[in-house]
């Protein structure tokens, strides 16, 4: 159960104990550059800035709520994790987390390749020219139709989910006359120490295929019969928003036994193995994420050890970052509506956007930072809680913080490290329309999705 659960259900009698928040920061002024993007500081003004532009500029352009990316951080986190694992790895970005053809274009020239799980997320990826070999193919439950496409345009890797999918890939190839490239994914028994809904590699839930009783072993020896496959190797995902390692040494651990069983089995040593994504970024001041030179090199010591120990040769190893590129470079940009002190509890900061543009707070319990950015303040701080315009009382975008006193109606705020899931996942409840993604750089500001409009949600609305 998780902490805010309540016998009448969750945001039931949802009061925070004394002690239970963090206390206020020393300066409500300052800017946690490990929460912010990089470029992201406050002038003499008072006014926070990112790329150079003035968040009241930005807001009288492009209004609110909207999301602002630093494109020069997504780039330098390209760069970073594609220097990190160097030339024998590969780094997919793991596109749920926030796909738009200006980030394929990006990911592209900085040489990370793209993970997709979608129809939707491939036709982007194409759109955008991202080269088709240098896609992997995820899903549980693909159609035909996204596979027969996925082939046929050529994709680098199709990652292989059920029995059913096995057999549904290999027809669809052999049909096309192609040989397609797949990793089988396992279910390794670990389960991260995470939200219980974003955590994926225990055998009850619905990715992969486990390796407790040899249904694993059983993929592999299919999956090798079949004309229309080149296996190359396995996946594995133990989780999401993951700072410790230990979670990856005994999935390692795991997977590299089974490629020895493999190998004795088969007389085939797999190429590849992919150890999925996972890692954690600093929503808050207390989160402690890894860099990521030191994630490569744990990452490659726990596989190098394990495969020497199975007398096996080393594979070539993938990750999938998403999370941890997109998730830090941008912040939403609200406008305060009300202020609603509750006597002896907080108080609540209604903003004009909600859980239509972050859904996270209310479906995993996340939290988030804030902050007052268009202007100073020397008030004292009040434990808030900033919640949305939506008909429900779950409706909360940070469930408790601590914002200026003399915060008032027509104040900016913001909340960082919302590039990762906040749009992907942003929805139309209450027929809300879903804000723009402006990417910031060197003093200019584009649109590369623009907001929605009620034009856009009447189209839909055929009568």
């Amino acid at each position: 159960m998780s902490r805010s659960a309540h016998p009448a259900g969750p945001r039931h009698a949802d009061v925070v104990p004394e002690g239970h928040y963090t206390a206020p920061a020393a300066d409500l002024n300052s800017l946690d550059p490990k929460v912010w993007a990089q470029t992201v500081t406050r002038n003499t003004d008072g006014v926070v800035t990112v790329g150079g532009i003035e968040v009241t500029r930005l807001a009288e352009e492009f209004g609110t709520p909207a999301y602002f990316l630093d494109e020069a951080d997504f780039r330098a986190r390209c760069h970073a994790w594609r220097g990190a694992f160097g030339s024998d790895a590969d780094v997919f970005y793991a596109g749920k987390a926030f796909l738009s053809r200006a980030v394929v274009r990006w990911l592209h020239e900085e040489g990370l390749n793209l993970d997709v799980c979608s129809g939707g997320e491939l036709a982007t990826a194409l759109a955008a020219g991202m080269p088709a070999d240098r896609i992997a193919f995820h899903g549980n439950n693909k159609t035909e139709e996204e596979i027969e496409r996925a082939i046929a345009a050529g994709v680098g890797r199709i990652v292989l989910d059920s029995f059913q999918e096995i057999v549904r890939v290999a027809h669809i190839a052999e049909r096309l006359g192609i040989r397609q490239r797949v990793q089988i994914r396992v279910t390794v028994g670990v389960e991260a120490h995470t939200h219980e809904f974003i955590a994926t590699a225990h055998e009850d839930q619905k990715f992969g295929i486990a390796l407790a009783g040899g249904q694993a072993a059983e993929a592999v020896r299919r999956a090798l019969r079949l004309d229309g496959l080149e296996l190359i190797g396995v996946h594995s995902h133990i989780g999401s928003q993951i700072f410790d390692m230990a979670g990856f040494e005994v999935s390692a651990r795991r997977v590299v036994q089974l490629l020895a069983e493999i190998r004795d089995e088969h007389g085939v040593e797999l190429p590849e193995i992919d150890l999925g994504g996972g890692l954690g970024i600093a929503y808050t001041s207390e989160d402690d994420p890894r860099e990521p030179h030191e994630i490569a090199k744990a990452l490659g010591e726990i596989v190098t050890r394990e495969c020497e120990a199975a007398n096996l040769r080393t594979p070539r190893i993938s990750v999938e970052p998403g999370r941890a590129i997109v998730g830090p470079t941008a912040f939403t940009l609200y406008e305060v509506g009300t202020v609603k002190p509750l006597e002896g509890l907080r108080t609540y900061v209604s903003v004009d956007g909600g859980m239509s543009d972050n859904i996270r707070t209310a479906l995993y319990d996340a939290e988030y930072s804030v902050a007052l950015v268009s202007r100073e303040s020397d008030a004292e701080p009040m434990l808030v809680r900033v919640v949305g315009k939506h008909c429900e009382s779950g409706d909360i975008v940070v469930k408790d913080a601590f914002l200026p006193a003399d915060l008032a109606p027509g104040d900016l705020i913001a909340v960082p490290a919302t590039g990762a899931y906040c749009r992907s996942m942003a929805s139309n409840y209450n027929h809300a329309l879903r804000p723009p993604v402006v990417a910031v750089r060197d003093g200019g500001a584009r649109v590369i999705v623009r907001r929605e409009t009620e034009e856009d949600l009447l189209r839909l609305d055929v009568g």
